[in-house]
């Protein structure tokens, strides 16, 4: 049995995975870097339009600050998010981006003087300020009041992730290509880390460690249309599920973003809807204005997801042979602004659809996205049930995103969660407290169990074949636990996936390579992917209440009173097919802005009993404070900075906001 031993095991070889290695490996530690695929090939490339943080630099983000960030994100999450985090969440994003910059992230720049821009439809002269000139420049997003997008072209995940990973070779992090994550090694309450499988070999390892961290990415392969690689499975959220004693913290919360290319799915960034793209029905009626009067083309994503399915609904769709759609209008934009700002959805559209989107209309319907749920962490990013088990990204439930997340989020969080967990991770390391004391029988019975469960595939005389469950999975999770939801279609995918999980116990592998052997791959994964289906459909069907991205037909009202708590599904019973369900209630009366109307449709919800009062009592507050700064003002109604790593707190640098 081959044991590697390291400081710092980390899952995932995204920008959260390899930004938490940096992070470990420059306070001294050994980090470790385990990747399904080539680092610079991790999902993280993918992400297209910006990354948010309140820079404040351009004409149309002015006034922006921490303040305005965190309560767009707070709306933006349906006040599912919790606040201390994202507290610390929107005053790192501005040191990350900055730090980024020295990395050599070669950021899209503002030029001074007029430039011209399309805004509800209409082309505007903005004149860009002489002392902005060569800051980082920032486009608009969904569901923000400032531009607030930091971006580099529509390559931003691509230019991030090529520079982390330059960052990560240069501060001598190891990153094991071609491995994966079977197993969490644990005696119930420590992770000592994982059993790996090299996935060009065959061969079962076991990774000892201190501290074990998670950074897998998303799950949107749990459904068939989705705009996430292949690779996003969620296999890394599953293994700490599968450990019986870490939770997974709202997984219900699926996003689905607007703009899919139709019928493949991909993705085209909320950049082009930044930049002033407009959506419009068949008969080419530029529609969200009646239904979103004030955001229009730029409310959240789950909002603009679900009104586009509403429109296609009442007939409005363009018509194919694959479906109906809907078009995505950026030839407003203009060729050179496509050509110089959205590159990437130029090729794109050529390469899928056969068109120049500077020409002709896109065809899009909402697609899968993002998952908000996850491993279910504390603020420092580790897991409260599973000491020495860590999570940071797409792959965790920290929790900044509650039930949706904005735009360009997403991106940040990767990089900033990965600095705070990589300093907390350190710290965790340091402490002699933490130091491990483990029998090589424990690892040896987990390698031991992990080749028994392979070796069954190879040698089960049933009759299964994994890739037809797991495409029967896809399409239950697409058409029953989508972006409409009922309680009969819940209840049937509930049903049904459960009889998918024990018929996933028969699978037949008839290929034995020990290698390289897509069936077995699939074999394997499938199990895991059903379960945490299995969270995503129970979760939804016991949630009787409509919140963010969690829309209940049957139950259209978000009911804070009954449903302000995070749904955590643990899975205690390894034959069991149904994840053990808990809650945890988000304390009103610690909230720093408390629960109320989002800013779209009808406000149509039902209050918790502690509203009013915290309401009332942060009036109060600020009165007494009035004339304080702000940031006294803010850390009186919510502390939080004690929660961030000592170097990374202070103060962000404004143009109109000098530090003394």
């Amino acid at each position: 049995m081959k044991i590697v031993y390291t400081d710092v095991l980390v899952i995932g070889g995204g920008l959260a995975g390899q930004r938490v290695a940096i992070g470990a490996r420059r306070r001294g530690f050994d980090a470790t870097v385990i990747s399904l695929v080539p680092a610079k090939r991790s999902h993280s490339a993918a992400a297209q339009g910006g990354m948010q943080a309140s820079l404040a630099n351009v004409l149309k983000a002015q006034g922006d600050s921490e303040d305005v960030h965190f309560e767009d994100t707070v709306r933006g999450s349906d006040w599912g998010a919790d606040q201390e985090v994202v507290r610390m969440f929107v005053n790192t994003a501005p040191k990350a981006v900055r730090e980024l910059a020295a990395w050599g992230v070669p950021w899209s720049r503002v030029r001074k003087g007029d430039r011209e821009v399309i805004i509800n439809g209409q082309r505007v002269t903005l004149t860009e300020r002489d002392e902005a000139h060569g800051l980082i420049m920032q486009r608009d997003f969904g569901g923000t009041k400032k531009w607030r997008a930091c971006y580099v072209s529509d390559g931003t995940g691509h230019a991030l992730l090529y520079a982390m990973s330059d960052r990560a070779i240069a501060s001598g992090v190891p990153v094991h290509e071609r491995a994966e994550a079977l197993a969490l090694i644990h005696d119930g309450g420590r992770c000592y880390g994982a059993v790996v499988r090299d996935l060009i070999t065959g061969e079962l390892m076991a990774y000892v460690a201190k501290a074990t961290a998670i950074a897998t990415g998303g799950a949107g392969r749990l459904y068939r249309v989705t705009t996430n690689a292949v690779i996003c499975e969620g296999i890394g959220t599953a293994i700490a599920l599968e450990t019986g004693v870490a939770a997974v913290g709202n997984m219900e919360a699926v996003q689905f973003h607007p703009t899919g290319i139709f019928p493949a799915g991909i993705l085209v960034t909320e950049g082009c809807r930044g930049d002033g793209g407009l959506l419009k029905d068949g008969e080419g009626h530029r529609f969200m204005p009646d239904y979103e009067p004030e955001k229009k083309e730029l409310a959240s994503r789950d909002v603009v997801s679900r009104r586009m399915e509403e429109h296609i609904r009442k007939g409005k769709g363009a018509k194919s042979r694959f479906g109906d759609h809907l078009w995505l209008d950026i030839t407003l934009l203009g060729r050179a602004h496509i050509d110089r700002n959205l590159r990437e959805v130029k090729e794109i559209c050529a390469y899928f659809l056969g068109i120049d989107p500077a020409e002709q209309w896109i065809a899009v319907r909402p697609a899968q996205h993002y998952t908000m749920g996850g491993v279910r962490t504390t603020p420092s990013g580790q897991s409260p049930a599973l000491m020495g088990l860590f999570a940071a990204g797409e792959a965790a439930c920290w929790d900044m995103h509650g039930f949706n997340r904005l735009g360009g989020n997403s991106v940040a969080e990767t990089v900033v969660a990965g600095m705070i967990v990589g300093e907390n991770i350190a710290d965790f390391c340091a402490d002699p407290a933490n130091d491990i004391d483990f029998s090589t029988g424990l690892v040896r019975d987990f390698v031991e169990r992990e080749q028994g469960k392979l070796d069954a595939l190879f040698a089960s005389g049933g009759t299964e074949d994994a890739s037809a469950i797991r495409a029967e999975m896809q399409d239950l999770m697409t058409d029953k636990v989508g972006i409409f939801r009922t309680g009969r279609e819940l209840e049937e995918a509930v049903d049904a996936l459960q009889k998918l999980l024990v018929r996933s116990r028969s699978i037949r592998v008839r290929g034995h390579a020990l290698g390289a052997n897509p069936e077995l791959v699939t074999a394997y994964r499938v199990q895991k992917m059903l379960k945490l289906a299995l969270c995503v459909a129970y979760g939804a069907l016991v949630r009787t209440e409509s919140r963010g991205a969690h829309f209940r037909e049957d139950y259209p009202r978000r009911n804070d009173q009954e449903w302000l708590k995070r749904t955590l599904a643990t899975w205690p019973d390894e034959r069991g097919t149904l994840p053990t369900l808990g809650y945890e209630p988000l304390d009103v009366m610690r909230m720093e802005l408390p629960p109320g109307w989002r800013g779209y449709g009808a406000k149509d919800y039902i209050d918790h009993p502690d509203t009013a009062r915290r309401a009332s009592e942060l009036e109060a507050l600020k009165g007494r404070m009035a004339g304080a700064d702000r940031f006294t003002v803010q850390n009186a109604l919510m502390p939080y900075e004690h929660l961030l790593p000592v170097s990374l707190r202070g103060h962000n640098e404004r143009m109109d906001e000098r530090l003394t």
